[in-house]
């Protein structure tokens, strides 16, 4: 990513600055990746970045979403993206969510639990339509990553048990406005270990060689996302190797004639594209410590705070050739505003352009107004 140091000047920060033609790469990257599985499907997990910018580039990709509530399904659908390549996620579909998706004609509800796959029935009845629906099954696999995003054991709250996956189907087969097309997987997110998508396809296999031997096929088997980006290298590693994933499930999943399989990415597309801009406000030098304090705040970036998260950051307007060694910080009336701990920047002064990078997914879309602070802009060029 070169970042066009000069345009920012002009532009009030902090700010998101995503980068089109790495979007673009990235984007062409998976498409030719996919060539050679006719039957996956890519559904881009729109609770990443949902700037509308971001989303119709997506969408001219031809890739479907992933969505997570009701919101995400109209901001989709506002950015032109085909109802019938939405999935719909989550453990808490209110009413109106569920009756949105069932009026839009989405592709399918990936049901949590035994409950929303009454009241989908009973909506689904009210509109006199049929919903098709995955059961997300928890498979129980760890994924090696932070606690806060791991989503696949049994003690989270997402999905099916394994021991009901029977139960359940058998149910949405009794059911008169529900149809049945197949099972839904995701372990958690920020995944760069591979072993852990092997895990995952070894229980898929185990899970279907166990309803097969009772009858049971399926159409549909969804992975999930997951794969993560290096935060670390962003130069030096851009786009990630979407090759080796898809790879990862063609040599080890073992799909049925005819079953397609779907992929929720959302990181993976977004993640290296986005950079947040912010300007130095003070430099603060005590004892023991110097810091570089900036006008962005965990208001704009929560990641650090929340996840323990370290983005690469660059000073990317110091003249100077020496380097100090700082502790980057922001505004908010906090102690856990904190972007990162002695970071060895070139010299930094007042008015210098600050670069937290590796922040187009989960920067804008999570940023809130603590401390009445206004929410960032976004510009893409």
């Amino acid at each position: 990513m070169n970042l066009p140091i000069e345009k920012f000047k002009n532009i009030e920060t902090p700010f998101y600055y995503y980068d089109r033609s790495l979007l673009q790469a990235t984007l062409d990257t998976i498409k030719d990746s996919l060539k050679e599985h006719e039957n996956y499907h890519l559904h881009y997990a729109i609770k990443a970045n949902a700037n509308m910018d971001v989303l119709r580039e997506i969408q001219k990709a031809g890739f479907g979403v992933d969505a997570v509530s009701g919101g995400e399904i109209r901001q989709a659908l506002n950015a032109g993206f085909d109802a019938r390549k939405i999935v719909y996620a989550g453990v808490g579909k209110a009413d109106w969510e569920i009756n949105l998706a069932l009026e839009a004609g989405i592709f399918c509800f990936n049901v949590e639990s035994e409950p929303e796959l009454q009241i989908i029935n009973e909506l689904a009845k009210a509109q006199g339509k049929t919903a098709k629906v995955c059961f997300r099954i928890n498979p129980n696999v760890g994924a090696h990553t932070h606690a806060n995003i791991t989503t696949g054991l049994a003690e989270n709250k997402f999905g099916i048990a394994m021991q009901d996956m029977e139960l359940a189907i058998r149910e949405a087969e009794e059911l008169s406005n529900i149809d049945f097309i197949g099972l839904h997987f995701h372990i958690g997110s920020q995944i760069l270990d591979m072993g852990d998508f092997e895990a995952l396809c070894a229980r898929i296999n185990e899970l279907q060689d166990r309803l097969e031997q009772q009858g049971i096929t399926v159409q549909n088997i969804n992975v999930g996302g997951g794969l993560g980006i290096s935060y670390d290298d962003p130069e030096g590693k851009p786009i990630p190797d979407f090759k080796a994933y898809f790879e990862t499930y063609a040599k080890n999943l073992k799909l049925r004639d005819g079953q397609h399989l779907h992929f929720e990415l959302g990181r993976a597309v977004v993640g290296q594209m986005g950079s947040l801009i912010t300007k130095v406000l003070y430099v603060k030098k005590c004892h023991v410590k110097q810091f570089c304090i900036v006008d962005a705040g965990m208001s704009d970036l929560i990641r650090p705070a929340l996840y323990d998260a370290h983005h690469s950051i660059q000073n990317i307007t110091s003249s100077s050739s020496d380097v100090e060694t700082y502790d980057v910080v922001g505004p908010i009336c906090e102690s856990s505003d904190v972007f990162g701990k002695d970071e060895q920047l070139p010299t930094c002064s007042r008015g210098d352009l600050i670069a937290m990078r590796s922040a187009g997914a989960y920067g804008e879309i999570m940023a809130c107004q603590y401390n009445c602070r206004n929410l960032p802009k976004a510009y893409m060029f």
